[in-house]
């Protein structure tokens, strides 16, 4: 049993969903998770490899994707991308805006290079995906940005990421103002400690995720399981009357005084 038995397994057939970042961890699970409900999916990541890894097991299994190398923070790139999505599946219904970029490092040691690139990868790539997918949802659609659990408290050693995070989630309120009469819903989700390869890279050792579990009141990080069933939710028709929200799945990490090592 896995929190997205929750969901029927047609829950979002007929859908088509471009997920940025697609191609590992969390935009990864959340490709695979859309598609097991019946959605067309078009998987976007600068790597070829991993989007091959992703979207070729989609297909095997009987559903539809489409592997789309490009570079978020480069408009002509995402509007090329958007473009060979609607020319594949005829239009896109969903966006996720999980593409991001992140390492820990003090502030005080941020190189210019490495602050600019983390906010672009993140908070620009996200503006122009968006920007580009609304263009093409035609009688509305869903978008999803992904943020983080820390935008609302701080980002110890992540001032470029969590910078980076609270404008997306100002983004994401903004963007529900402006595009909710074109019938385009805008929701942010904020995930806590998952255990993933890029959260191995930043913390430097897989232990810690052990640690940080045992200190969160449910006793444990989070499955992939759970972050993609709050990712099917927002888009879903259980979800249509939300938008501008947040929903933070972190076991309570964000409010139970935990910090990470």
């Amino acid at each position: 049993m896995t929190a997205l038995s929750a969901f029927s397994p047609t829950a979002l057939a007929g859908r088509v969903a471009l997920v940025t970042g697609g191609g590992t961890g969390m935009g990864a699970a959340i490709a695979a998770g859309y598609a097991a409900l019946g959605a067309d999916v078009a998987v976007l990541s600068r790597n070829v490899e991993h989007l091959r890894a992703v979207a070729d097991p989609i297909v095997a299994a009987g559903g539809r994707a489409l592997a789309v190398q490009a570079d978020v923070r480069d408009p002509d790139a995402v509007a090329a991308a958007v473009a060979a999505t609607v020319a594949e599946f005829g239009r896109i219904d969903v966006l996720v805006n999980s593409a991001a970029g992140n390492f820990r490092c003090a502030a005080a040691d941020l190189s210019p290079n490495a602050w600019r690139t983390v906010v672009d990868i993140d908070l620009n790539g996200t503006f122009f995906c968006s920007q580009a997918a609304a263009a093409a949802m035609r009688g509305g659609g869903a978008i999803l940005n992904v943020t983080g659990d820390f935008v609302d408290t701080h980002g110890d050693r992540m001032a470029h990421a969590a910078a980076a995070k609270a404008g997306i989630a100002n983004l994401t309120r903004t963007l529900a103002k402006e595009w909710g009469p074109a019938g385009i819903r805008v929701n942010a989700l904020a995930p806590g400690p998952f255990e993933t390869d890029g959260g191995t890279q930043a913390l430097g050792r897989r232990e810690a995720f052990a640690e940080i579990g045992a200190a969160l009141p449910l006793g444990r990080v989070g499955r992939m399981d759970e972050i993609v069933a709050a990712a099917v939710f927002l888009v879903s028709d259980a979800a249509t009357f939300v938008t501008g929200a947040t929903l933070t799945v972190d076991g309570g990490h964000s409010w139970s005084g935990y910090h990470l090592p």
